[in-house]
């Protein structure tokens, strides 16, 4: 039977199938082997903490999709995907690591005895989840295959995002506004920071009154003074001390769906320069927002960010943001479109974005961020509340 609490509706993962199938076309490719598991759930409602084995989805010629994994996740395949049973398929424990055998061999047998041998098949070639080993298997088990590198090909297909999932993202916004406001209450000299990150952890998966969340595909990154200058950076059992600010990247989650959001705290008075590159953070911020129409391009919200940084005499190199969604470890972006002065993709209603404007300087580090929303008309909507200023608690 197909689960019973799907987190879309039939028609909607019809939609999807078809918008990939016409994808599929275009590529000319035949059959399609999906590994990345947000591309999974999106196709097929799979939710489940087993992408550390070999699992997939196969979209086939005709039909519905496939789900494929190791046959204790079958279960959870049983009770999450919006297939009927016979669309799970699944290989026993005795290729778990196996240094006799691979799962993609038994794959392969499948993919054979279905008559699909000597198809073009796409695969997801630059992938976390899809090893050069699983490659190797394919290529060995079907000779008279043609295998065509389809990465990104059904994220392209996530981009213009529907009113459910829209209506997730803004229960995810309303839950990293609360863990924002739990860290500016909870901030002060002395504190250590695995015990914010606790704070941090308890309020998302708590959520909100009317709803849970969910956890993250990305756990939260506080650096520190200095170590701001590093973007990635998570958490240690230090004290917080006086004399330094702290950025904290964190989101949002609701059935998969994330809305990240980035500000800045501060403990004690922020020296001149900080203060200065928060004003013009602040500027290219909203600029980079009013540039975020419909219709313009993704170059023109990093131009419009680069011109306001450019006045306070700042210059950063980095991409200033990139689309979200649905999304598993280990990151909450779709690996699309990216904001940047040489992206001429689109904006399109119903895209979502993390525009991520963070400074990492030599020295020090700041982030004020936005998840925002192209309209149909008019500039992008902010998804949360939470005040953009820097927070500083003397």
């Amino acid at each position: 039977m197909p689960g019973t609490d799907l987190p879309f509706s039939a028609a909607e993962y019809a939609t999807r199938l078809a918008k990939t199938r016409k994808a599929m076309e275009a590529k000319g490719v035949d059959l399609l082997w999906v590994t990345d598991p947000s591309n999974m759930s999106w196709l097929t409602g799979y939710d489940g903490w087993s992408f550390y084995v070999h699992q997939g989805v196969l979209i086939p010629p005709d039909g519905l999709p496939i789900w494929w994994g190791r046959n204790q996740d079958s279960n959870g395949a049983y009770r999450t995907v919006y297939m009927n049973d016979d669309h799970v398929l699944s290989y026993p424990d005795i290729y778990v690591q196996s240094t006799e055998r691979h799962p993609m061999d038994q794959l392969s047998g499948i993919i054979e005895d279905r008559g699909w041998g000597k198809l073009r098949i796409g695969i997801e070639m630059d992938n976390y989840y899809f090893s050069a080993k699983a490659f190797q298997s394919l290529q060995q088990h079907l000779p008279n295959a043609k295998f065509v590198d389809t990465t990104g090909l059904v994220n392209w297909q996530r981009g213009v995002k529907s009113e459910t999932e829209i209506e997730y993202m803004r229960k995810a916004a309303k839950i990293v506004d609360r863990m924002h406001g739990v860290i500016a209450a909870k901030m002060e000299p002395g504190i250590r920071k695995c015990d914010i990150v606790a704070d941090i952890f308890h309020t998302g998966i708590e959520g909100t009154p009317e709803y849970g969340g969910d956890y993250p595909a990305i756990v939260p990154l506080l650096p520190t003074g200095p170590n701001a200058a590093a973007p990635h950076l998570t958490w240690d059992d230090a004290p917080m001390e006086t004399g330094a600010g702290t950025f904290f990247e964190i989101a949002g989650c609701y059935k998969r769906y994330h809305t990240p959001l980035s500000r800045t705290v501060f403990l004690g008075k922020p020296p001149q320069h900080i203060i200065d590159a928060e004003k013009s953070l602040l500027d290219g911020l909203q600029a980079g927002i009013e540039a975020a129409v419909a219709g313009n391009r993704a170059c023109d919200v990093a131009n419009a960010l680069a011109a306001e940084l450019r006045k306070g005499k700042i210059e950063r190199s980095a991409r200033c943001g990139y689309p979200i969604g649905i999304s598993y470890p280990p990151d909450w972006g779709e690996r699309t479109i990216s904001f940047r002065e040489i992206d001429q993709n689109e904006l399109k209603p119903g895209m979502t974005f993390h525009f991520m404007p963070g400074l990492w300087m030599e020295s020090w580090g700041l982030e004020i961020t936005e998840s925002i929303l192209i309209k149909e008309n008019g500039p992008a909507e902010c998804l949360t509340s939470y005040p953009r200023e820097m927070i500083v608690k003397e």
